[in-house]
């Protein structure tokens, strides 16, 4: 396929792979055929739609590795979806009457772009396929090759997202700081909020993260300083069922002993119960453009908290959320590894006219490949049965009640 110009964009949250990722397909198509002009949508597909772009020069190129340092996207983010036209007239993106997609298409061709590369999760990709679908209804053939970009980890069939394991190992560290907090009052109530909305993974992950870090650690329990009450004591994903009285028992055991009880909450978990509850209340619970809870206006941490705190007697009681400080960082050793891989593969495809994601398809054998857009989807649920996260919750001595259907 002859490629003249590739036009990039990042959407969606932040993740510890966006920056990388940008200067990794940067890389590959200067080294491979530094003729290809490539552009940078600003701010998504919100730059998509009005047209603002910036041209990667000779000092982007040259400089591209820079980018594998830095956490962030350098062309910018936003939730836009494409089908929902009534959002994007209200934000000003679109005129009444227009057709978001339409003008997407439109916009492509007037930049003459050939290959459209969106990096970013299932929300991102899917958007990417109702607009490669529509430009083939009308008679433009793009090829567009996606990146798989989630801390959730939950993109249907991709073993592993760029910057999921970068943000577990974020929220562990960010976990030991506030985790020191324990000894500041007694009866401590600590409520480590991780992101996730439909997935437990990235909190699993952080928790194994944290208690790997533990293990590495010298104690001195003659003076206080235990590694019992640097622990986690309760993990809580929205694959686990959760019995809020028997766990209030087991915790307050806990707290009774050592003083202080560390939980480790993804924020999608009881997320119906809260709703439902508030909904009750006769308050309105916001979404965004693509209908899921705003979470951060339900605050499930604080609801976590309040549900404990008195169960517990707690004296005091902290929530910290650690989802800003690790989806915003750089990729660590292990995701630069796949984000090369990925952006490689990437630009192959591009060069073959081949449309979809990149990922190890987990339907195919683990095999990395570009992925067809219909199969990629969100909300994977973490699998709870896997031998490392039952071995986790029995070294805290929490039980293993996996969530019905």
């Amino acid at each position: 396929m002859s490629v003249r110009r590739v036009a990039l964009l990042t959407a969606g949250g932040f993740a510890p792979c966006l920056s990388s990722a940008v200067g990794g397909l940067i890389e590959r198509y200067t080294e491979l055929a530094p003729e290809v002009e490539i552009i940078a949508y600003q701010y998504g597909y919100h730059g998509l739609l009005t047209g603002t772009k910036v041209v990667v020069d000779d000092e982007a190129r040259k400089k591209a590795g820079v980018l594998h340092r830095f956490g962030g996207s350098p062309i910018g983010n936003s939730r836009v979806k494409l089908t929902n036209a009534a959002d994007c007239v209200k934000r000003g993106l679109v005129q009444e009457g227009q057709d978001p997609l339409q003008v997407a298409a439109e916009q492509l061709k007037a930049d003459g772009v050939d290959v459209l590369h969106t990096i970013g999760g299932d929300d991102t990709n899917t958007t990417a396929a109702d607009l490669a679908a529509y430009l083939h209804e009308n008679g433009y053939e793009l090829t567009v090759v996606g990146l798989p970009k989630t801390i959730d980890n939950d993109v249907v069939p991709i073993r592993q997202s760029l910057g999921a394991w970068t943000a577990a190992e974020e929220a562990a560290h960010f976990a030991a700081n506030v985790i020191g907090e324990h000894r500041s009052g007694p009866r401590m109530l600590i409520v480590h909020e991780v992101m996730g909305r439909h997935c437990g993974w990235l909190t699993a992950a952080a928790a194994q993260k944290y208690r790997e870090w533990l293990d590495l650690q010298e104690w001195v329990p003659s003076i206080g300083l235990s590694k019992d009450r640097w622990d986690v004591h309760a993990v809580f994903l929205p694959e686990l069922a959760l019995d809020i009285d028997a766990e209030a028992e087991r915790l307050k055991t806990i707290m009774d002993e050592r003083g202080n009880v560390n939980i480790f909450l993804s924020e999608g978990a009881g997320m119906h119960e809260i709703v439902a509850q508030l909904e009750a209340a006769g308050e309105t619970v916001e979404r965004d453009p693509f209908g899921h809870v705003k979470l951060d206006t339900v605050n499930p941490g604080q609801w976590f908290a309040k549900q404990f705190a008195a169960k517990l007697g707690a004296e005091k009681v902290m929530v910290q959320k650690s989802g800003y400080y690790s989806r915003a960082a750089a990729a660590n050793a292990e995701d630069l590894r796949l984000i090369k891989s990925m952006t490689d593969l990437a630009v192959d495809c591009a060069f073959r006219g081949e449309s979809g994601v990149i990922g190890h398809d987990e339907e195919n054998g683990d095999r990395l490949s570009a992925i067809a857009f219909p199969r990629i989807a969100g909300g994977k649920p973490f699998d709870v049965s896997q031998q490392w996260f039952g071995d986790l919750l029995a070294g805290i001595g929490q039980p293993l009640v996996a969530a019905t259907a």
